[in-house]
């Protein structure tokens, strides 16, 4: 994948914009329209060049036949099954040609301010290799998954068994959500949020993209790990700030859901640390499924509450 990906990005012969945005959407119609008017409005505000590119995983809500007119600038790339985030992603670079790429997710609302804000950074900083933002949900409270430590064994397992709730801003404890770095600072962090994750283009040509073993969920933190390990930085820039309708997406409630997420830190742990520690190792893939036990009878419960309710 790595080799092919490469290939098609230089093989491009479009003229080039600063800035590509990709979104990938899956029956989220009223979310992406409004996702894509506030994108227009900051492309528009920022005064930057770019183009927008949504791949839509075969959704049966007629987003791409209701949308493509009402945003006839916006390039749609209609999918015939549900590919995956990761690989629908992918879809979306291969035919990208700005020198910046912006993954965002469809129930975001962003501004310009943080689009030409992100841009800046990037060209001024030629080490970083993507940029995050301050996310805020509907009520504007603080989403601390906006900048993350990585799951390592001990990282995750004081998140996995309560610790990092318990201490919230401790510099060891709450590792994984970094509760101690002030949400409004700018840090070389970890982990950026797939939500919103602005990637210098020419670090992606080194790193390959997005891991598409990861259907739904960790392939930012495998993409966060691997730009790293390739000599980038990853940076918070906590002074810039976007709407993000965190779960509107995708209803994390459901069980399918909680399933995914685990199984992404499965591979993901499987893929970075078996080799490291087979002690650690074995913490942390029992950690994640004794959480998994917990959540699935959870979610179902959730499932049923919610069925009796909209009776």
């Amino acid at each position: 994948m790595k080799g092919n990906f490469r290939i098609k990005i230089l093989d491009l012969k479009r003229k080039p914009v600063k800035l590509s945005v990709v979104i990938v959407s899956y029956n989220v119609k009223q979310l992406l329209k409004n996702c894509l008017s506030s994108v227009e409005n900051a492309i528009a505000e920022a005064a930057v060049s770019a183009e927008v590119i949504v791949v839509d995983n075969h959704s049966a809500d007629n987003s791409v036949a209701d949308l493509s007119a009402q945003f006839p600038r916006v390039r749609f790339i209609a999918n015939n099954e549900n590919r995956g985030f990761a690989a629908a992603c992918n879809q979306g670079l291969a035919v990208s040609s700005g020198s910046s790429i912006l993954f965002l997710n469809p129930d975001t609302v962003i501004n310009g301010e943080s689009l030409s804000g992100c841009i800046s950074f990037l060209e001024k900083n030629k080490e970083a290799g993507a940029v995050g933002v301050r996310m805020i949900n509907e009520k504007a409270e603080y989403l601390k998954e906006s900048k993350r430590g990585f799951p390592s064994p001990a990282a995750s397992f004081f998140r996995l068994f309560g610790f990092s709730a318990l201490f919230p801003r401790s510099k060891v404890f709450a590792r994984y959500y970094l509760g101690h770095l002030d949400e409004k600072g700018v840090y070389e962090v970890d982990v950026l949020s797939g939500a919103f994750m602005m990637i210098n283009k020419e670090a992606l040509e080194k790193t390959g993209g997005f891991d598409e073993r990861f259907f739904m969920y960790g392939e930012d933190i495998d993409l966060s790990y691997r730009l790293q390990q390739a000599g980038y930085r990853n940076y918070y820039l906590g002074g810039h700030t976007i709407t993000h309708l965190k779960g509107k997406s995708t209803n994390k409630g459901e069980l399918k859901y909680v399933k995914r997420f685990y199984k992404a830190m499965q591979i993901f742990a499987e893929k970075h640390f078996r080799n490291k520690s087979i002690v650690y190792f074995w913490i942390l893939r029992m950690g994640i499924f004794l959480r998994m036990l917990l959540a699935v009878p959870a979610a179902m419960v959730r499932r049923i509450a919610g069925r009796g309710n909209d009776e």
